[in-house]
């Protein structure tokens, strides 16, 4: 009820979409020494809205108040809402895929950060967050009220090093799975879930880590994180074992090493946007083998991607036009149930040349079935799909200051392991406001 009443406040209280309130998708913001954007999320693979783009004014006084102390306070609330059109809902006790019934998702994720000034540290933030997560249908969750983020950020020697030291979602800070770049205007019917079968963090949840980036000469980096692995059962078990996110090493979990290389050019008059990556998730947590049915070590994912800038649309805004991109992502079939990720998208920023906020996607996916688990399923008697295959098309609409809708269309071919259900046709919907 409350993010109903914010989403109705939204359409309010703000105005409509204008030429001043963004030149395109949102940058990664710099850490200025006496800048608001300095206590914006900073260091990720994904950039949050600026403060500019809020529903509460950046000029106001509550900002300012907070502003004067060293202190940013943000929040973020989302609706998402997926349903396949062509076929009936099945019974609950039936459901085995996201839109087999009416999917909702409501969350609400308060932040508060702080630029550590008083300490006399500069481009340095202590990072705040917690995060309410609600699904309808639970496997899709999981369901939760706790902790998402508890960190320090510092920028040593001109950005040339960053570290992050904490509790950390790491789906924001490494793979780069944010088509556009956004966490407000990513692409919509897209889970590339290999990441967190290895045991990567990710939103709502989160795990003690420690991560560090360094950018090399002509745009190449480097960075690493050490992080505390997520239950191998999944985030349902995760949470049902740690409740309050803040349990540091939950019986069994053990390290997470994450390796991460790449190249990375912002467009400019001369340049195009470039962005390669590529890296491996490595889990010293037992998994059980499917093969043997013994729990053994050396989980991973490999994972390699690719996003590059066709065309400009724009010399003013030389990262507006359109993008290509592939992803490529495996891990052992022997313990994992999604063994392999392929994935072709195409997008446009700022699509309508007076709507500079917007961007339109379509993205191709195929997710290849473990052979493994689903040998073990038929010999079970049980029927199976053996990949997954999604074609999705979606808009994204920054409507107002702070407000972003997604709309999209997505045909899932084998939508489930087992049983082989019929496939889907889901409609998707996305709304996320930023105070």
């Amino acid at each position: 009820m409350v993010t109903v009443a914010l989403m109705l406040c939204a359409g309010m209280l703000c105005n409509a979409q204008n030429k001043e309130a963004s030149g395109g998708l949102p940058d990664s913001p710099t850490p200025g020494a006496r800048s608001i954007e300095g206590l914006n999320y900073l260091g990720g693979d994904a950039a949050m809205p600026l403060f500019s783009d809020s529903m509460i004014d950046v000029d106001s006084g509550f900002r300012r108040a907070l502003f004067h102390k060293g202190v940013a306070f943000r929040l973020i609330t989302g609706l998402r809402y997926t349903q396949n059109v062509l076929h009936a809902p099945v019974p609950a006790d039936e459901q085995v895929y996201v839109g087999q019934r009416a999917f909702e998702n409501m969350f609400e994720q308060p932040i508060l950060s702080l630029d550590l000034r008083q300490l006399h540290l500069r481009h340095a933030q202590l990072y705040m967050g917690g995060a309410w997560n609600w699904v309808s249908w639970n496997p899709a969750g999981p369901k939760t009220l706790q902790l998402w983020a508890l960190y320090f950020y510092k920028e040593i020697g001109n950005d040339r090093v960053e570290i992050k030291a904490g509790y950390i979602a790491n789906n924001m800070n490494f793979v780069g799975l944010f088509v556009g770049g956004s966490t407000a205007a990513g692409s919509q019917g897209v889970y590339a879930v290999l990441p967190y079968e290895a045991g990567m963090s990710y939103f709502p949840m989160t795990a003690p880590s420690f991560n560090v980036r360094i950018r090399g000469p002509e745009n190449t980096y480097f960075k690493a994180a050490a992080q505390r692995s997520f239950d191998p059962k999944g985030g349902v078990a995760e949470v049902a074992r740690n409740h309050s996110g803040f349990r540091f090493i939950p019986h069994g979990d053990k390290l997470v090493l994450i390796h991460e290389g790449g190249y990375q050019r912002e467009a400019g008059t001369k340049a195009h946007d470039t962005w390669f990556r590529g890296g491996l998730i490595y889990n010293t947590t037992a998994y059980r083998n499917k093969a043997t049915g013994q729990m053994e070590s050396g989980n991973y994912c490999g994972y390699a991607l690719m996003d590059y800038q066709l065309f400009k649309s724009s010399t003013e805004h030389p990262k507006q036009g359109i993008y290509a991109g592939g992803s490529f992502m495996a891990v052992p079939e022997r313990m994992n149930a999604y063994s392999r990720y392929y994935e072709l998208r195409l997008y446009k920023k700022a699509p309508v040349r007076s709507r500079p906020g917007d961007l339109l996607s379509a993205v191709a996916s195929r997710t290849s079935y473990s052979r493994i688990f689903t040998d073990n399923y038929v010999s079970e008697g049980k029927t199976v799909w053996r990949a997954g295959t999604t074609v999705t098309g979606s808009y994204s609409m920054h409507v107002s200051r702070g407000n972003y809708l997604t709309l999209g269309l997505s045909y899932v071919a084998g939508p489930a392991i087992t049983p082989r259900v019929p496939n889907a046709l889901n409609v998707l919907a996305n709304w996320s406001a930023y105070f």
